[in-house]
């Protein structure tokens, strides 16, 4: 039955509530990272309901992938605009958007006002090494599918030594890998573009206007009056984020953490980590640790929770913006552009980079949560909790809200022990 449903191209699309309570329940249920994500997508929308034909999801989940931004959140707010055009995809963007930034602004508040509570610190403590070993995790996957041959391994080596070694920049590596991706996958065979490209182009500049004067239109209305800072700091670090989000969420969180923490100096390395462990067991995109930085920019500037929020909150709108722009001006090429060779071989090439960018990622976060003061003085309860959450996820038998649990738990039975 499912089989003859994922084959047909012409399903009737549902009454928009009916679709809307469908989004909100994979918005509220999107627990485990993209993968997870979309699988619960398909799902609900393929599989169960019918509403969409196997061989459109899987086109729309290849174009998202091509996009900067969280390919989840894109690929839901295209089927929303393939079923009910732009309400419905900016009803089912949002939907799987909003309940987890909710949740990291309440969590993010908690850690700020409580986090120097001794039990509290024990929670934290205690999820900071399964959070890097569920990007050990993330990064052994990616592995498997960018790295096929050793030019890709290559470029993943050089991205890492660029990046840990060298301090480039991300996006400077993100445009590098793409030309190098245009070389080194040269196997990769043009496909003929169909429909009208005027047409399309049309369509995407007016999409891409629109949305954004209401940005800038944002930016300043908060200008004059909230005035500069942090919200302009804000501004400027999560749009940039937003645009070189290629590779997923993981990709820009060396980025990210190095801007909130080094320059602007809005959270501490420790803090950054425990919000990303937040991030992996709430639903929503992981990028959503974004809202959880934002937040800390304003708590750090004035010490207001009215501040905190509303930096959290414009930390959420210019990350995701983009990423409803750019899906929502090419949705109607969604069908063709996905094949176009010249755009997948870029991909690559990036994919193979966001290998090694990862892996900065875990030293950084390692560094500061197995050495926070120096190698000769390691500390062994955190490094205990993260081989063996690694060996968990390593094994694939153990979901991510469940690890995350079990650290927090070990944290706070080690601070009841005396043992932290």
């Amino acid at each position: 039955m499912e089989g003859s449903v994922t084959d047909r191209s012409d399903l009737q699309p549902p009454a928009f509530s009916e679709a809307l309570g469908v989004y909100a329940k994979i918005g509220l249920l999107s627990f485990g990272g993209p993968a997870g994500q979309i699988a619960l997508m398909q799902s609900e929308i393929v599989e169960r309901r019918g509403w969409l034909a196997g061989a459109s999801f899987d086109r729309g989940l290849a174009f998202s992938m091509m996009l900067p931004g969280p390919e989840a959140q894109q690929l839901a707010t295209w089927i929303g605009w393939r079923l009910h055009g732009l309400s419905g995809g900016l009803a089912a963007g949002l939907a799987f958007v909003l309940p987890g930034a909710a949740l990291m602004i309440l969590l993010a508040w908690a850690a700020a006002q409580h986090g120097e509570v001794p039990w509290v610190a024990a929670f934290f403590a205690g999820i900071q090494p399964v959070a890097i070993a569920i990007v050990i995790g993330a990064m052994r996957k990616i592995a498997g599918r960018a790295l096929a041959g050793p030019a890709p391994i290559a470029l993943a080596v050089a991205a890492f030594v660029a990046i840990y070694f060298l301090g480039a920049p991300f996006p400077l590596i993100v445009g590098l890998a793409a030309l190098a991706g245009l070389v080194i996958t040269s196997d990769i065979q043009e496909t003929k573009l169909e429909g009208s490209v005027a047409g399309l182009a049309r369509h995407a500049i007016v999409t891409a206007i629109a949305w954004s004067v209401g940005v800038v239109g944002l930016f300043a209305l908060v200008r004059l009056a909230l005035g500069p800072g942090p919200f302009d700091d804000v501004a400027e670090l999560f749009t940039t984020a937003a645009f070189v989000t290629f590779g997923g969420a993981y990709a820009v969180l060396p980025f990210v953490a190095d801007q909130s923490v080094g320059t602007y100096q809005w959270l501490t390395v420790e803090q950054m980590l425990n919000g990303l462990a937040i991030a992996e067991a709430t639903p929503g995109p992981l990028i959503l640790v974004n809202t959880y930085a934002g937040f800390f920019a304003g708590w750090t500037d004035t010490g207001m929770v009215v501040t905190a929020i509303t930096t959290a909150a414009l930390a959420t709108i210019y990350t995701f913006a983009p990423s409803f722009m750019m899906i929502l001006a090419f949705a109607p090429a969604v069908e063709h552009v996905s094949s176009i060779a010249w755009a997948r071989r870029a991909l690559a090439g990036i994919s193979a980079a966001v290998v090694g960018v990862i892996a900065n990622l875990a030293v950084y976060l390692g560094e500061a949560a197995f050495f926070p003061s120096g190698l000769a003085e390691p500390d062994v309860l955190k490094l205990a909790i993260f081989v063996a959450a690694l060996a968990l996820v390593l094994s694939g038998k153990v979901g991510v809200l469940w690890l995350v649990a079990g650290g927090a738990v070990t944290g706070l039975g080690a601070y009841a022990a005396g043992l932290a």
